[in-house]
């Protein structure tokens, strides 16, 4: 039968049709795209073109292989089905609006049959995935999907369906090949009315016009926006923050050097071009809600809605921005100070998303504004920050006392050492997490290290201020250690309190300390242990039965999961969320220091979480998780030990030196 582009339609022929209603629905869809690529790009400066092969390896990784997507099996797989069968069968085009000039005339013989066959798997891939996908979403959908891209998401799943069934009838009237393409040649045996055929190519042509319509329209603008969006993620360190100004060296410019009008965010143009891209890459999947800490709890803080909260904001106002004028309503309006204080920097959302968004800079630039140039902040975070203003930590104690913990375990205090232990302020002055440092370094010294502390030259490393939006108070601190560090001649440092070790090792590098390197006290001591320095937790771990939190920024952000475990002789019951899925203890982004309504208290989920276990003991590998946790199993009424996991080897140590002890006085 003749192409039914090459019949005539009363007066117009098949060519006139496809013209009319392919150029309305790409003009459109181009309008649309063009309009969104404005509103980014009235974003500011933001140098993401360094390190190409990186990006590219993550793109194909990420983008490519869906390897965010891929983390959920099921659904994952619906998706991946989807995209695959998308990138296969979008060639179809080619003979779609040619009346099949393309493979007849163009395309090489010799390719003919392996092109239609990739095309036909593509087709086949994409209803595979599509049916169920659209049955759970009617039949089963999940609470989170119950919003109002619900129908918009059904309403794509059925085009789909349309693409892809009158694909295999179209197909069956171009004598397809039984090897090649056996739907297609199977459904040529039935037999098709010419009728038929005809009917099926104009609805499939229609479904892509209607499909190209909505895509910019809906969260399925994600299928343009993904690729840039995927391309340009930061490459940085996970959870890094950027300095408040970057000098011709790449480096942070230092405190009196810095002369800039603005803080942090207050506008929609303030944000970069790259994070603009999120909002309409978002797919409203709720993966990222799915995770976070503080909603949760109950708090006024939804990640995949501070997003879209972007998005709308530069479509509502688009006439007044796309002129260069400002709105009058601000990003922290749009967004409220209840979701922008409410987060705890854990970096979930960021972790979990398939299209590589970053909501937690667009609520910590929101922060640095209100902090620093509003002041409109929670001001139970003034006692904090004058304490670490006026003392170098927030719970307000003079520098003297930074090394009393130590008084009598003989360590070099202030003098040059191959290792410095920086204690943190949570073990210097908190008498709980005392035992913690002084577990630390008679662990450090039983193995035989060259170990010192900085005593009273140790200061803040600043996470506290950072997280809060101080940021200025934090590069007074981070200046002021690097000095000291460079004084005597630190290059190597132990932390036992994952924010100082993500905080010097991740961020210092900005501002002079690029040849420190930081480990995490677990690191050192699983290394120690791997050596025969210090000896590994017997099986029966002194008669406790454990399990481990993975504290946010050393498990998730820092990547450190599997040394913990190892120094405390394995995991006998591992938690439902546990390594980089660990639940956030509510500590982080400065929540330690602001109040907490109890009735929506992030430890107090977590704490329910590690009861659940069984276990009699929780190991820890964070000063604040270890008092977030403690409290939250007081308040589910669990009886666990909360144990940092230096104090469960040291424990064994001395336990062990006991019973020899005993065994030469018995003898």
């Amino acid at each position: 039968m003749e192409h039914p582009l090459l019949q005539s339609y009363g007066p117009l022929d098949g060519w006139h049709i496809l013209l009319v209603i392919g150029g309305l629905s790409i003009g459109f869809f181009l309008y649309q795209v063009r309009k969104a690529t404005r509103l980014v790009m009235i974003g500011a400066p933001d140098d993401r073109f360094g390190s190409w092969g990186a990006r590219l390896r993550e793109f194909i990784i990420g983008w490519l292989g869906q390897k965010h997507v891929l983390r959920e099996r099921v659904v994952g797989t619906l998706h991946v089905l989807m995209f695959w069968g998308f990138l296969m069968l979008a060639s179809d085009m080619f003979d779609l609006v040619t009346a099949n000039a393309f493979s007849d005339r163009i395309l090489p013989d010799a390719l003919f049959g392996p092109w239609n066959g990739m095309v036909e798997l593509g087709y086949t891939m994409a209803f595979i995935g599509c049916v169920p996908a659209l049955v759970r979403r009617v039949a089963f959908a999940p609470e989170k999907l119950k919003n109002a891209s619900q129908l918009e998401g059904n309403v794509i799943l059925l085009l789909i369906i349309f693409i892809t069934t009158t694909s295999f009838i179209v197909e069956a009237s171009h004598d397809p090949s039984s090897k090649w393409e056996p739907i297609g040649h199977w459904v040529a045996s039935m037999g098709p009315t010419e009728g038929t055929v005809i009917a099926a190519y104009w609805i499939h042509i229609l479904s892509i016009c209607v499909f190209l319509v909505l895509i910019p329209l809906s969260k399925h603008m994600h299928l343009v926006m993904a690729v840039p969006n995927v391309f340009f993620h930061d490459i940085e360190a996970k959870g890094k923050m950027r300095p408040l100004a970057v000098g011709d060296d790449g480096k942070a410019v230092p405190l009196k050097d810095l002369d800039i009008d603005t803080f942090g965010v207050s506008t929609y143009t303030q944000y970069t071009w790259r994070q603009l891209i999120d909002g309409w890459s978002c797919t409203s999947c709720g993966r990222c809600q799915d995770v976070c800490p503080a909603y949760a709890s109950g708090k006024g803080l939804n990640p995949m809605q501070v997003i879209l909260d972007v998005r709308d904001y530069a479509n509502e106002h688009a006439p007044l921005l796309l002129a260069g004028e400002q709105p009058g309503e601000t990003m922290m309006e749009r967004i409220t100070d209840e979701a922008v204080w409410a987060c705890t920097t854990c970096n979930a959302c960021v972790d979990v998303c398939p299209l590589y968004i970053e909501h937690v800079p667009k609520l910590t630039d929101l922060r640095r504004n209100a902090m620093m140039e509003t002041m409109e902040y929670p001001e139970e975070l003034n006692t904090a920050m004058g304490n670490i203003e006026s003392a170098s930590n927030p719970y307000g104690f003079g520098a003297h006392e930074r090394a009393d913990w130590a008084a009598d375990l003989d360590v070099k205090v202030g003098e040059p050492a191959e290792y410095i232990y920086f204690v943190g302020c949570a073990a210097s002055f908190d008498a709980r997490n005392q035992k913690v440092a002084r577990a630390t370094i008679s662990l450090l010294k039983q193995a035989g290290l060259d170990v010192g502390i900085l005593g009273m030259q140790e200061g803040c490393s600043g996470d506290p201020a950072r997280r809060a939006g101080n940021e200025y108070l934090f590069q007074m601190l981070a200046e002021t250690n690097i000095k000291t560090f460079q004084e005597l001649g630190v290059k190597r440092i132990i932390a036992s309190c994952p924010h100082c070790f993500h905080t010097l090792g991740k961020e210092y590098g900005d501002y002079g300390g690029d040849e420190l390197e930081v480990f995490h006290h677990s690191e050192i001591l699983a290394k120690l242990q791997e050596e025969g320095k210090l000896p590994q937790i017997e099986k029966e771990k002194n008669g406790r039965s454990v399990t481990f939190h993975d504290p946010c920024y050393l498990g998730r952000i820092g990547g450190v999961i599997d040394e913990p475990r190892s120094v405390i002789g394995g995991v006998d019951v591992e938690t439902e969320n546990h390594g980089r899925d660990s639940f956030c203890c509510g500590a982080g982004g400065a929540r330690m220091w602001m109040e907490e309504d109890p009735d929506k208290r992030v430890n107090v989920i977590r704490a329910a979480e590690l009861a659940e276990t069984g276990c009699d003991t929780v190991a820890v590998g964070c000063p604040f998780c270890s008092i977030m946790v403690n409290d939250g199993l007081n308040a589910v009424g669990a009886e666990m030990e909360v144990m940092d996991v230096a104090e469960l080897l040291w424990e064994q140590i001395v336990a062990k030196d006991k019973e020899i002890q005993e065994q030469i006085a018995q003898s």
